[in-house]
């Protein structure tokens, strides 16, 4: 089952780009009319064989009308920018969690997620009632994403989906298969919302809104969080908030459970390749990664859930650590990358403090340790 919101994580070097990560400068504004611009310059898709095949085998396979179909995918356009964006950065750059932390862990986007979460504090508050996600993590998954829906991208979706879907660029491995996938489940959302596909603008991935999801995503995990009968996550930050809660209660959020405890590995060098040797994907009790050496902060005394020993590369210092619970491995299921996971859990923190600090608002406790 495929898990990733936004496929632009999975394409790009997670210690370079994530989700959010073209999110990281504040925007102008200006990138983004130029983006629109762009995406009604490319060739049209619609003689092409190969696209006229699709468009009858997903009116097919769906039971909808063929005319419907054509219609909606007509002035698809082939993008070269996006097949740009898409690559991956240069080789030889040193994995730095330092580096990519002060990216997204920085005073103007601390102070806007103060704003957004004073602003928003009612749908944050229900969120965490009805999935049992707290707002620092919400919080923190929209400031690395979007900035808070200040960069949410300008490309036509339509246009981003057909480029990756049948010309996908050469030089890494294809999935172009997932963007055609990605493609029907546009089609499949302007159904159900009863607008047009090719009026959904996102980023050069196919992403959509505030939280970044991918169409398929959006139609298995948004919400109709705001009431008003429709699912819209560029223009409803309740909808927004409600779908980012549900997504992470979907894949196993744990109501309560800490993200992580503070741990230093073993210094045994086969005993620490043993706990690194699942990754992310929490697999030994605390009592068994202190049996292979780990030093667990005290507070992870009670915890009876599993754990991971998660490592992430500071360049050319020495590489830091973490006990991820399932918690943290949820994070990961949104952006599979553990740099990810913890500058949001990062943000969140410092965008929590910002807010505690915030006459007439009390203390918010946090859900997991320091990062």
């Amino acid at each position: 089952m495929r898990t990733i919101v936004a496929i632009a994580a999975l394409l790009c070097a997670p210690w370079l780009a994530g989700a959010g990560a073209e999110a990281a400068t504040p925007p102008s504004g200006k990138s983004t009319r130029a983006e629109g611009h762009r995406a009604q310059a490319g060739t049209a898709y619609r003689e092409r064989d190969d696209f006229i095949r699709f468009a009858a085998e997903v009116a097919a396979r769906r039971a909808w009308d063929p005319a419907w179909v054509r219609d909606q995918l007509s002035d698809a356009r082939q993008l070269a920018r996006v097949a740009q964006l898409i690559m991956p950065p240069p080789a030889g750059v040193a994995k730095n969690w330092t580096a990519y932390r002060d990216r997204f862990v920085e005073p103007r986007r601390v102070r806007a997620g103060a704003d957004f979460w004073n602003a928003n504090e009612e749908a944050l508050r229900r969120a965490q009632s009805v999935y049992g996600v707290p707002p620092e993590i919400v919080v923190g998954i929209l400031g690395v994403e979007t900035f808070y829906g200040a960069m949410m991208g300008g490309f036509r979706v339509i246009d981003a989906l057909a480029t990756l879907a049948f010309d996908f660029p050469r030089g890494r491995s294809d999935r172009s298969a997932f963007f055609r996938d990605e493609l029907e489940e546009l089609l499949a959302l302007a159904r159900h919302e009863g607008i047009r596909a090719d009026s959904i603008r996102g980023s050069y991935a196919g992403a959509i809104g505030w939280p970044q999801f991918m169409p398929g995503s959006v139609n298995r995990h948004a919400v109709d969080f705001d009431g008003d009968g429709h699912v819209d996550l560029r223009q409803s930050v309740a909808d927004a908030i409600g779908s980012v809660a549900h997504f992470l209660q979907q894949h196993g959020w744990q109501r309560g459970m800490p993200t992580h405890f503070e741990v230093q590995p073993p210094h045994d060098e086969v005993a620490r390749a043993t706990l690194l040797a699942p990754d992310i994907e929490p697999r030994f009790s605390a009592q068994r990664m202190r049996e292979l050496g780990a030093l667990l902060a005290p507070d992870a005394a009670g915890f009876d859930g599993p754990l991971a020993l998660v490592e992430v590369h500071n360049g050319s210092a020495a590489p830091s650590h973490l006990a991820g619970t399932q918690n943290f491995y949820v994070l990961t299921r949104y952006n599979r990358s553990s740099y990810y996971a913890r500058a949001v859990i990062a943000l969140g923190q410092a965008v929590a403090a910002a807010h505690e600090a915030t006459p007439a608002h009390s203390p918010n406790p946090m859900t997991s340790a320091r990062p």
